[in-house]
Parts: C-alpha cells; structure tokens; sequence
C-alpha cells in the first residue's frame, strides 16, 4: 500500500485569499481599532498620529517575523522575561579558608591543623537544609 505523506505542514493554510487566519484576524483588528480611534478623536491630525502606531504595530503582528519567529512570540518572550523572577548566577572567587591552630597532643608531640567551619558557611548550610525540607 501507499501513502501520502503530508508537506509542507509548517506553513498555515492560505484563508482569506493570501493571507492566513491569524493574519487577516491581526490585520482586521488593527484596521478595527484604527476605525474607532478615528470616529472617536474629534481631530483628524491627531487622529492618525495614534492611528499609523496602531496600524503599524497590526502589519508587524500579521507579517513580521524575527529569526523566523512571529512578531507576537518574541513579545511574549519579551513580556514573560520582564515580568518573570530572574535568577543571577555568578562564579564566586575562592578565597583560602581560614584555619586556627588547636594544639592536639599526640604522643609524638606533633602540632596538627584542624580546619574550623566560618558562621557564613554554617548559616548557608542551614538554610539549604532549611529549603530540602521545605520542598519535600
């Protein structure tokens, strides 16, 4: 048996002569908008000073795309980037630890280094036992 195999599945199907739905959906909301701005302001001149923003941002939303992406996800990106959290990962500097010497008598008379724990270190220690728990 054969089976077609279906091409061209990335491209939206052509509707309203060439343009695709979300096309022609973008396109006539601008154009829609840019109507009620113009019934609405009493001045002409000021008028299409708020109307070519409206129906140049309705033509980027219908046509434009960046790095093959739509005009309407690199906004969403965009938004969802600035509203978001953002978490800052830096490489901290390793600084050498600070030791104290503790006499530790062995029978051999020897001085050993004992490495202590910082209070800063102990505190960080803490507080990620702290969020485990809290996460479980």
């Amino acid at each position: 048996m054969k089976f077609q195999v279906p091409q061209f599945i990335e491209m939206e199907d052509k509707i309203f002569g060439p343009l695709s739905f979300k096309e022609f959906v973008y396109l006539v909301g601008g154009a829609g908008l840019s109507y009620l701005l113009y019934r609405f302001i009493p001045s002409s001149f000021i008028a299409i000073v708020f109307i070519l923003p409206v129906l140049g941002f309705s033509m980027m939303l219908a046509f434009y795309k960046l790095n093959n992406k739509p005009f309407i996800e690199v906004l969403q990106s965009g938004f969802l980037y600035f509203m978001g959290h953002k978490l800052y990962i830096w490489k901290k500097e390793k600084k050498p630890v600070p030791t104290k010497e503790i006499d530790v008598s062995m029978k051999s008379g020897v001085n050993v280094k004992i490495p202590t724990i910082r209070e800063s270190k102990l505190a960080s220690m803490n507080f990620n036992l702290d969020v485990k728990k809290k996460e479980k």
